[in-house]
């Protein structure tokens, strides 16, 4: 279970990081230890600890410390690294970081009023599952005090050492080393941290230990370092640093405490009526780690600290797939600025573009798809499509788009995003019918929807096309929904495409409508409300369009390619695409090739914003001429920038080995072992939710339907007055988990009486099943 930033108002807790091992960690603790004890009650913490009991770090502090409170959480004989010493003994990271925040927490509520949590060896060194430090500890996010290194290279290593810390987003408070008047790395080091603003303080060196420690040498020794003690912590510096730490502390839960009311003046926020906001319904985030924010706890009582985690129950409009603060893919982003920063696209190229280019044609595994093309976000990559898509169509059949209006082929529900030309490629809808520009060009079906109701799976048909369609549809698993293999030869498939095929002749031949290109999200549609529409339909409604290119123009017959057919098939795989739900592509679902796929959102792990839309050669060249006016005359000044395809790149590569390595298979079992069907002849659907919670859920009395696919949960609440985004049924719901339980809070958004969960791909089960149990608490 996830634990808080380590953050106190009355306690200045600190966490002690060294440059190298043997920088004197230990003695910097016990040095400001003694310095704050001279007012108030200081506290050492030591998590794990290696070597002999006589000199472990912890009853240094006691012997010392001048009434320091001392404690060590893990101690171990062998003088080897925690990894080693505690290679027989199991101690979860989770359990380990638990552990601390419950001792600062029991210490916050006491006298204690400064703490340090010391680490072993240097940032990198491994913690006891061999995980470094620099990420085992990052969930706190304690500020740090970097001891640096005065010896010889020290200068390298306390540079590198901070440069690892900011990386992964910590704030070093300060920085203390010893001073050696022949190195002098103390005197770089303080222009060098001077310039970021951040204090350094140099500290004499400690007496020199005794070779010999007999008795005599013993005692003279601990009188040396006691004397020591005492003249170091009446350093005007080290006061000052005190003084300063704790006014640092101070500001900081007042900046967060004020940041509401701030933003609330100065912020225009997205898809939100500000008539009637108040300050108190803006989340305050202090960070983010894995699958949690960590965010001002606004309840009365804070026992545990300021901030408090909240599950990230939206993956953050859609984008998280490899967690928050992710170190390899900030590594990643940090090593394509140092290399390129930026630098222009336009008949350039880099490695990281062409790299993606590569990788995500392979991830996609689609043979049309031949070309790439970058833009900033899923909207922008949608325009380019719709462009792409009407250009080939018009290129194909004589069409003057200029002359005649030109429109798409889509679904009720359907959002391709927020820009003018991919608004008209929606029906009207609260998202943009009182934009001024909208028109709305476009014939969008009504379709069959996939839920479970009462525990039992089934495609429900819409009640104005029953006549057209058929009755709903009752099925034994998810799986056989999907198993279009046996479906397209059933009679519901025939009633689907007849009726397609009419509709289109309607409006083509009677209304005189011309479109040039069929635009899908595959599976569910999501911003129009988390519709999961049946596959069936969208499949057919494919293949009606390529196997009748008769339907849409007198010349479409001589005409015809290898490549497109009838209209080019664009899908938006914004939200749905890159292993959404549980695949590498949602077209896969369908077992069909769209002549044009758009891909953003978990493209880059949910780091950085990049769009690609891919082509197929052929719409590529439609665009072919010597006139430069007939080129895809479209881009941006940040076209393929080499930290997000470097970043892009990555992701893919690790997503990819979740998809292979085993890392998904218990929730693979969960689904199979809950199918009638066979396995082996059932397509394999599953979701990181439980198949047991979909169920309990969908027998709830307030719950109209449910389902789940990949990491994606759509619960669907029952409104007397219809449901639809403008419902304000599932608020209550919505604010039952923002209370959330003892161990976390979650944040999630409503799509009207539609409230949606959504794990990234690396969400630990645990944390799943935890708020599983509180949606089972809330309906159940």
């Amino acid at each position: 279970m996830p634990v808080g930033a380590a953050l106190w108002r009355n306690l200045r807790a600190h966490q002690v990081y060294g440059a190298n091992t043997d920088v004197g960690k230990t003695i910097v603790s016990t040095v400001l230890c003694n310095a704050i004890q001279q007012k108030s009650q200081a506290a050492f913490l030591k998590p794990v600890s290696t070597g002999a009991l006589d000199d472990a770090d912890d009853h240094h502090l006691k012997r010392y410390g001048a009434g320091t409170i001392a404690k060590c959480l893990y101690q171990f004989d062998e003088p080897v690294s925690p990894h080693l010493a505690a290679k027989n003994k199991l101690i979860r990271d989770e359990d380990l970081l638990a552990s601390i925040h419950k001792t600062l927490s029991g210490w916050a509520r006491s006298d204690v009023d400064f703490a340090l949590v010391e680490t072993a060896g240097g940032v990198h060194s491994p913690g006891p599952n061999g995980n470094s430090q620099a990420d085992l500890y990052r969930p706190l996010r304690l500020p740090i005090v970097l001891v640096a290194d005065s010896r010889l290279g020290g200068i390298s290593s306390s540079i590198s050492a901070y440069e690892s810390l900011l990386l992964r987003g910590y704030d070093v408070a300060s920085v203390l080393l010893f001073r050696d008047n022949y190195y002098k790395n103390h005197e770089y080091l303080r222009e060098y941290f001077q310039k970021k603003s951040i204090p350094l303080v140099s500290l004499p060196a400690p007496p020199a230990r005794p070779s010999q420690l007999d008795a005599d040498a013993r005692v003279r020794d601990e009188e040396a370092m006691l004397d020591y003690y005492r003249k170091s912590a009446k350093e005007s510096e080290i006061l000052h640093l005190l003084e300063q730490m704790s006014v640092n502390n101070t500001q900081r839960v007042e900046r967060l405490e004020e940041m509401a009311d701030r933003a609330h003046d100065l912020i225009w926020y997205p898809f939100t009526q500000h008539q009637g906001m108040t300050a108190k319904d803006i989340t305050v985030i202090d960070s983010a780690h894995d699958d949690y924010f960590q965010t001002l706890d606004n309840r009365s009582e804070k026992a545990e600290g300021e901030l408090r985690p909240t599950f990230d129950g939206s993956a953050s409009w859609w984008t998280q797939g490899l967690g928050h603060g992710n170190p390899e893919l900030s590594l990643s982003a940090a090593y394509a600025a140092g290399r390129y920063g930026h630098v222009m696209f336009a008949g350039a190229v880099h490695e990281p573009a062409l790299s993606l280019a590569d990788n995500l044609l392979q991830t996609i595994g689609n043979p049309r798809l031949a070309k790439v093309f970058y833009t900033d976000n899923g909207s922008t990559g949608m325009e380019v499509a719709v462009k792409m898509g009407l250009r080939a169509s018009c290129d194909r059949y004589g069409w003057d788009a200029s002359q005649e209006q030109i429109g798409i082929l889509g679904l009720k529900g359907s959002y391709h995003g927020d820009t003018i030309g991919v608004m008209d490629c929606s029906e009207p809808s609260v998202y943009n019918k009182k934009v001024e520009w909208y028109r709305g060009r476009g014939h969008w079906f009504d379709f069959p929807l996939v839920k479970m109701v009462g525990g039992s799976w089934k495609v429900e048909i819409p009640g104005e096309l029953q006549a057209d369609l058929g009755e709903n549809i009752n099925f034994t698993s998810l799986g056989s929904v999907f198993d279009l293999s046996q479906r397209l030869e059933s009679a519901t498939a025939q009633r689907y495409k007849h009726y397609i095929r009419q509709t289109i002749e309607d409006l083509v031949q009677r209304q005189g409508m011309k479109f040039g290109a069929l635009i899908l999200e595959p599976i569910i549609l999501g911003a129009g409300g988390m519709l999961f529409c049946d596959p069936l339909f969208q499949r057919c409604l494919v293949d009606v369009v390529r196997e009748h290119p008769e339907l849409f123009s007198t010349a479409a017959a001589s005409r015809q390619s290898p490549s497109w057919s009838g209209l080019p098939v664009i899908f938006d795989e914004v939200f749905t695409g890159l292993y959404r739900l549980g695949r590498p592509t949602s077209a896969s679902f369908l077992d069909v090739h769209p002549d044009i796929a758009v891909n953003a959102k978990l493209l880059t792990g949910g780091l950085i914003p990049l769009c690609t839309t891919v082509a197929s050669e052929e719409i590529f060249d439609a665009f072919s001429s010597p006139e430069k006016s007939d080129a895809l005359l479209h881009g941006h000044s940040y076209t393929a920038h080499a930290v997000g395809c470097t970043v892009a790149v990555d992701s893919l590569k690790t997503m990819a080995k979740l998809h292979t390595d085993g890392s998904w298979d218990s929730y693979r079992d969960d689904w199979r072992s809950n199918s009638s069907s066979s396995a082996a002849s059932t397509p394999d659907v599953w979701s990181v939710w439980s198949h047991s919670l979909l169920q309990d859920l969908s027998c709830a009395d307030s719950v109209e339907s449910v389902f789940a696919i990949g990491t994606v949960l759509s619960i669907s609440l029952r409104d007397a007055d219809g449901g639809g985004y403008t419902s304000n049924v599932a608020k209550g719901l919505q604010q039952t988990l923002a209370v959330g339980s003892d161990q976390f809070n979650v944040h999630s958004r409503v799509l009207g009486n539609v409230l949606y969960l959504m794990s990234s791909v690396t969400s630990k089960p645990e944390s799943l099943r935890e708020l599983e149990r509180l949606l089972r608490s809330a309906l159940v």
